[in-house]
Parts: C-alpha cells; sequence; structure tokens
C-alpha cells in the first residue's frame, strides 16, 4: 500500500472568515462582480526559454530537492483540504501497484464518478467555442485558487504573498482541483479572463512547461485532454499531480523517429498498450514547446482527440491522439469494459488507472489494464496516417527534419528496463512518415 508523505502546512494567503464583509455576487467567484479588489498570491517563476548558453538538459529535476514551488503548492493545498474545500478525502483511496512487468498502478476511487462535474459538450468534435452559461472555471471561488502563476521581471523566482489581481492582462492562475485524483491534485488555467476554450496554443503549452520545470520534482507531472478525449470542462486547463512512483508509460522502451534542428528529438513507444509519439530535448523550453504545441494544433485542426503528458519536469512529453470516446459512440467497446466506467484520460493512459468499483480494483490485473488501454489505440494504420499530418505540420520551411525510419522488430529500443520488451501486435512493419 502506498503511504502520502504530507508537508507542513502553510497558512494560506487568502483566508475568508465569517465576519468578512460579503461584496459583488456573494459568492466570492472570479468573475467582475468579485474580482476588481481581490488580492490572491503571486508565484513569479525563473524565466528559462531561450537564453544563450542554457540547456534544458540542465534544467534540475531531483528527487532529493525540494523547490519553494513544491511547498507553496503542497502547503496551500493542504490548507485547502483542511478548510474542507473537496468533495472527498482522496487521501483515502486504496492505491496499489498491480503486479507485472508494466507496474500499472491502481487506484479505488468510488466518490469521483458521482461527485465530479457533468461533461456539457459534445464528445464528437475536439474543437468548440467557449459557452459562458457552461461551468467555467471563472465560477469558482477565490477560496479555490493557491496562486497566480507568471513569469518573473528578472531570472529569479519570486513570491508575492499578497498581489493584485491585474485582470486586463488576464493573468494564469493554480487552482485546486475539488476532485482530486491524488495528493496536491492542481489545475493550471492560463490566460483565465481569456475564457479560452480547451485547446492548445503555443504559449499556454510553455507555460505549463515552465510550470513542471520550476517544480524541479521528477514525481509531479501534467497532463491535457483535449475534448474528445475526456476534458469535462471546455476552458483552457491543465492538471497536475505528485505521484511518487514511474508512471508505466514512462518506463516504456522507444525508438528514435526524428530530430528537428532545435535539437527536440521524436520517438514512438514500444511494447505499450497505446500508441504515441514522444518529445524530448531541445536547446530550450520554447524549442519543445514550439514542436510539441504545432504537432497539438494539427490534430486539432484535423479533429484528434488527444492527451499530453508532461514527464520530466518538463524535458519529456507524450503526446497520445486516442479513439476511445468514438469506439463508444459506435458500440465497439465491450459491456465489460463499459461497466467499469472508467474513461480513460491522460492519467489512465499514463498508466494510473483510477478505477470506481472495489470489484475493479479487487481484480485489477495487468491483463485488464492492457486490455481496456488497447481500445483507447489508434490503429497501426491510422496512427502512421496521424503521425504524417503532425511531421507535415512541424516540418516548415524553417524548421529542418531527420527522420530516421526503420523496422521496428530491427530497433534498438530505449528502455528504463533491463526486460526485453515484446512487441505490440503488428509492430513489426516499418513505420515510414512521408
Amino acid at each position: 500500500m502506498l503511504s502520502i508523505k504530507r508537508v507542513p502546512t502553510v497558512v494560506s494567503n487568502y483566508q475568508k472568515y465569517e465576519d468578512d464583509a460579503v461584496s459583488g455576487c456573494g459568492r466570492n467567484c472570479l468573475k467582475s462582480c468579485c474580482i476588481q479588489e481581490a488580492k490572491l498570491p503571486l508565484y513569479g517563476f525563473k524565466r528559462s526559454g531561450k537564453v544563450e548558453g542554457e540547456d534544458l538538459a540542465l534544467l534540475a529535476c531531483s528527487e532529493g530537492r525540494v523547490a519553494f514551488l513544491d511547498l507553496i503548492i503542497l502547503g496551500q493545498w493542504e490548507d485547502r483540504m483542511q478548510r474542507g474545500l473537496f468533495r472527498y478525502d482522496v487521501t483515502a483511496c486504496e492505491t496499489k501497484v498491480i503486479p507485472g512487468e508494466h507496474g500499472f498502478i491502481a487506484q479505488l476511487n468510488e466518490g469521483r464518478h458521482l461527485k465530479k462535474r457533468p461533461t456539457e459538450f459534445r464528445i464528437d468534435t475536439v474543437l468548440q467555442p467557449f459557452d459562458e452559461t457552461k461551468f467555467n472555471f471563472t465560477k469558482v471561488g477565490q477560496e479555490e485558487v493557491l496562486f497566480q502563476f507568471e513569469a518573473s521581471s528578472d531570472r529569479d523566482a519570486q513570491f508575492f504573498p499578497n498581489a493584485p489581481i491585474d485582470v486586463e492582462n488576464s493573468p494564469s492562475f493554480v487552482a485546486i482541483n475539488v476532485s482530486p485524483i491524488e495528493y496536491g491534485h492542481v489545475l493550471l488555467i492560463p490566460r483565465i479572463f481569456e475564457c479560452l476554450p480547451q485547446r492548445i496554443d503555443q504559449a499556454s503549452f510553455l507555460l505549463a512547461l515552465h510550470m513542471a520545470a520550476e517544480a524541479g520534482n521528477p514525481y509531479f507531472r501534467l497532463g491535457y485532454n483535449s475534448l474528445g478525449a475526456f476534458a469535462t470542462i471546455n476552458h483552457l486547463h491543465f492538471q497536475a499531480y505528485y505521484l511518487k512512483l514511474p508512471f508505466p508509460i514512462e518506463k516504456a522502451p522507444t525508438k528514435k523517429i526524428g530530430k528537428l534542428n532545435g535539437d527536440v528529438k521524436i520517438s514512438i513507444l514500444l511494447n505499450y498498450p497505446v500508441r504515441g509519439l514522444v518529445f524530448e530535448g531541445g536547446h530550450a523550453l520554447d524549442d519543445l514547446a514550439n514542436t510539441v504545441s504545432e504537432a497539438c494544433i494539427c490534430l486539432q485542426h484535423n479533429n484528434i482527440p488527444y492527451n499530453v503528458l508532461i514527464s520530466d519536469c518538463g524535458r519529456r512529453v507524450f503526446l497520445l491522439p486516442q479513439c476511445y470516446a468514438e469506439k463508444q459512440a459506435l458500440g465497439e467497446v465491450s459491456t465489460e469494459l463499459l461497466d467499469t466506467q472508467v474513461n480513460p484520460a491522460v492519467w489512465e493512459i499514463s498508466g494510473h488507472m483510477v478505477l470506481k468499483r472495489k470489484k475493479d480494483f479487487d481484480e485489477a490485473s495487468e491483463a485488464n489494464a492492457w486490455r481496456l488501454l488497447a481500445e483507447v489505440s489508434l490503429s497501426e494504420s491510422r496512427f502512421k496516417e496521424v503521425n504524417s499530418l503532425i511531421f507535415q505540420a512541424i516540418t516548415s520551411d524553417e524548421i529542418e527534419v531527420t527522420l530516421v525510419p526503420q523496422c521496428v522488430e530491427k530497433a534498438d529500443v530505449v528502455s528504463s528496463s533491463t526486460t526485453q520488451p515484446s512487441m505490440v501486435a503488428g509492430s513489426h512493419e516499418c513505420l515510414v512518415l512521408q
């Protein structure tokens, strides 16, 4: 059984007492009725974009290092927990590592699907306009916000415990996820007052990479779900939480298929139930952000649902197009899988299986996890087609790419595991990207 390491409580810089004067609409929300005179903590992250002489590989990412951002997130999160702002106590959820080669992680979370906000939009369209009448993050209470997250005015990180909110310049917020999956589960909401729909752009993705790099903690990952890939709110946001275990997807072997002139390496996953691309490296965060965001934009424009995992303190990104919702709509998913009520979003696809029935938790096995995730994956032929679209999008006149098409069965795989991987069915064919 896994234990959750807690940190000493850092008293919230935003406190709402019984005798506070009520203003605005009375709900203390983030809309114009309540936000004008409000103040919230502000974390200014150190700039680490295109800086001469700065190698992305040198960014600190250490298990033993405790970054200030870690202390702020966990201390503020613990404070909100003590104040009863979550819909259930996630620390009471059972968690175990499933025996097997891949180390899938199972959590029993019986309350999340009952208390989580329902989806309020179509699941067959990746790009949909923002709808003010639906739930969005401007409607949450200010007490759910941990801090503003912006670039520092200089090269050093800064923290201001009580900063005004510059509504006109639409700051980015870090808030609690009131239906958490793990300890420290938060939301990164870029440029919140612009009311952007759930679609990635370069600036928002760079912001997410900055958050991962600033945390400097290998157990802190960020995830993204597009519409159609089990995002439940059409207001731009990333999720993040701490889990002191490697995700199975992080341990999966990979095969390099290309390298951009910004030194961004592109690989495909091997011996994993979901086909996907892995982006890593680059001279600076901007290089990685530019490449991955262009790939995401391509998927969005082609109405291909996808999930993203940001790993290794922002140095490695997994891009995972998926089709589970489409298969559901077509009646191609077995009743056995549907009965689990598991919606495979970024965390499940990465190997952290959030299960809703005790029966499924007790009977959790590597074979069952693999069977579910295999339904998420694109077919080999469709994956090749999608890769071709992505490479056409990221290889403009300004960017040169060297493709390394090789037969997977002859590939020298890169893996953190010493076990010789067995190949996914159909993966022995050459992957040729045009």
